[in-house]
């Protein structure tokens, strides 16, 4: 299928706010003179939040973009990683920004993928009671997920996200040239984020991902750029009708109640992107034995991730460890009062919320991950 080609700029709306643009460039030449478009200067002190493995790569060639257009710029950089998503380092940031003398009229920029955009997201939206700041994503999770939408936070005690504040950020900055240097596992870990709009949201799309995989997977620029500002028109359509996810804006986590869960008990060993497809697997699976979606269209999405290099097998699962990932799901933060939020399909393209999914539901879709040894999962 052909899909229409997509614009530089995408504005998302949010209620009783000024909202924020989307800018697609293909380097960060132009992103002093975007924040001064945008009134986002005004003698500001900016502050460059990344870790160590993105700061190695954009941190200088960001810094002398704005260099044009501020006297005073910083960095800081934090170990890169998960493990490093939790308050210590948010309270290193809040340290580094105090040392500096940040003030509430100043501008953090989060360079780098979900964890430092979560991260600085969350520092500017309590440092002195909320600053504001700027999300330039370098992954492809982040330029089609966690950097729009204006959810921050960090990880605690063993769990994702657990504490954190809807804080929208001022301007997302995407460098489509960025996605050249990811590592193929978090290209692919972005790819699970995209698939899942297609599939709660838009058939059409969805078709368009698999028709274009070998482009998809060359990193054809024109092609991701068509996909990457197709993702982001799906997830600004969603915040802007639930900015704080009180409704609508929970299909996004079609496939995350497992998959977090599953993510939990490989000990944060399995990126995001991999746990979210093995949890789309299982709520394709559930929605298929609840008759909505025939076997085929079951096992095709199912087999579709496998193009774009994602698991379809748990590997750091067991049949022992089931219990234990049905147990994680009673902890995850989109229970609401003792009931779980699981999003299955209606049909590809079309998600809602079920509140009805039963362990035994939850039980069976996990041995279809699990590779039990005797070919009984295929």
């Amino acid at each position: 299928m052909v899909m229409e080609k997509m614009t530089d700029l995408i504005t998302v709306k949010i209620p009783g706010s000024d909202g924020y643009d989307i800018l697609f460039q293909n380097s960060y030449e132009m992103l002093g003179k975007a924040l001064d478009e945008r009134g986002l200067i005004k003698s500001r002190k900016l502050v460059i939040v990344s870790d160590d493995s993105v700061a190695s790569l954009y941190a200088d060639e960001l810094r002398d973009s704005l260099k044009k257009i501020s006297e005073e710029v910083y960095t800081y950089t934090f170990p890169h990683g998960e493990e490093n998503k939790n308050l210590q380092t948010i309270e290193d940031i809040y340290a580094f920004l105090i040392e500096h003398k940040i003030s509430r009229k100043d501008l953090l920029i989060a360079l780098g993928g979900g964890v430092t955009g979560d991260m600085t997201g969350f520092a500017a939206a309590t440092f002195l009671r909320g600053i504001d700041f700027v999300q330039v994503p370098t992954s492809l999770l982040a330029m089609v997920d966690s950097s729009i939408g204006g959810k921050t936070g960090v990880d605690f005690n063993g769990y994702k996200n657990m504490v954190g504040a809807f804080h929208m950020p001022r301007l997302v900055y995407i460098n489509l040239n960025a996605l050249q240097t990811l590592p193929g596992v978090q290209f692919a870990s972005g790819m699970a984020e995209i698939l899942k709009h297609g599939l709660i949201k838009d058939a059409k799309y969805y078709s368009y991902l698999i028709t274009h995989f070998e482009k998809i997977e060359a990193r054809d620029y024109e092609t991701l750029k068509n996909m990457v500002s197709k993702s982001c028109e799906i997830k600004k359509a969603v915040v802007e009708n639930d900015p704080f996810e009180k409704g609508e804006r929970a299909l996004l986590n079609f496939g995350h109640t497992l998959g977090h869960a599953i993510e939990k008990q490989s000990g944060f060993a399995l990126l995001h992107g991999h746990a979210v497809a093995l949890g789309s697997i299982c709520s394709a699976y559930i929605s298929h034995k609840r008759g909505l979606i025939s076997t085929e269209e079951c096992f095709e999405i199912r087999d579709m991730f496998v193009p774009f290099e994602l698991p379809i097998i748990a590997d750091c699962l067991s049949c022992q460890d089931i219990e234990s990932v049905i147990a994680h799901t009673k902890s995850d933060k989109k229970n609401a009062l003792g009931r779980l939020k699981f999003i299955l399909l209606e049909k590809i393209g079309k998600a809602f919320i079920a509140d009805d999914v039963t362990e035994e539901e939850m039980r069976e879709a996990l041995l279809q991950i699990i590779d039990k040894g005797d070919g009984s999962n295929e």
